[in-house]
């Protein structure tokens, strides 16, 4: 049983990768670039890009699972050639705003537009459904190492960040588990928490004292919007008011599929304190 993961040197299907090849089971990792991909021996590495859809024939000869990364502009044409290729079962990476996008204007579908399009072709399928990543938080690492400050919208929202490696760990056993299929998995880390709690755990990572120093909602998009336009820039600021109005809590999803705790923000700070260096 061959599965291929889309994405293999993003930030998520890298680490796929390596669960997948730690499991044994063979894996054929589709990459833009597989010289400097850096892949583990007994990969079958695959020259192309989801986005190129010409290139997914290749990719996707003899293949049975596939781990699909989240790129909704071009689901519908590799739908085709899925189809085609007689792939069986497909596991996607979408997020926890699905249910969300499901409720309104389809042409602001993103993380939707992926699972209906995998689920209406026929094919079995699991979704992943991640929330906020912790990553995400290494965007402070320039404020920080200049000022010592972090500076954003709502500091009482609760939010639930889950490690990356957490949601590759899940995704590497659910592919591997016809058992999965049929259900929307929706992940968080074990932390309820807030940015000026994480801004805390970096501090007590690094040795300094940072501060959080809260932003209006005005204020964060004159911020935000020269770096990732109007329409992002509104939508990532409508989740931080939905996290202030409505705290969320952590899911059980990670422990209850890998047998372990998830990672805390605190380790992951711990572990990542040269970014902020």
């Amino acid at each position: 049983m061959t599965i291929l993961v889309t994405g293999a040197t993003g930030s998520v299907g890298r680490l796929v990768v390596d669960e997948l090849v730690a499991a044994g089971v063979p894996v054929r990792a589709l990459t833009n670039n597989p010289a400097k991909a850096a892949l583990p021996d007994g990969v079958h590495v695959v020259k192309g890009y989801l986005g190129r859809p010409s290139t997914l024939p290749a990719a996707l000869e003899a293949v049975d699972t596939v781990y699909l990364a989240p790129l909704p502009a071009v689901v519908d044409e590799f739908v085709a050639h899925a189809k085609q290729a007689g792939v069986r079962r497909v596991v996607t990476l979408s997020g926890q705003p699905a249910d969300y996008e499901a409720q309104g204007d389809p042409a602001q579908w993103h993380y939707y537009k992926i699972e209906r399009a995998i689920e209406d072709a026929g094919f079995e399928w699991t979704h992943l459904r991640p929330g906020q990543f912790m990553n995400n938080t290494l965007n402070w690492a320039q404020s920080i190492k200049a000022e010592g400050v972090v500076r954003g919208p709502y500091a009482g929202a609760v939010q639930t960040p889950i490690d990356l490696a957490d949601i590759a760990a899940v995704a590497g056993i659910v592919l591997r588990d016809d058992g999965y299929t049929g259900r929307r998995l929706v992940m968080s880390g074990p932390d309820a928490i807030t940015q000026p709690e994480e801004v805390e755990a970096i501090g007590a990572a690094v040795g300094r004292r940072l501060k959080f120093e809260e932003l209006t909602p005005e204020q964060t998009l004159e911020n935000w919007t020269p770096l990732m336009g109007a329409e992002t820039a509104q939508w990532l600021l409508d989740g931080f008011r939905m996290m202030a109005e409505h705290r969320m809590e952590p899911e059980s999803t990670v422990p209850e599929i890998t047998g372990r705790a998830g990672t805390t923000y605190r380790q992951w700070a711990n572990a990542n304190a040269d970014a902020f260096r």
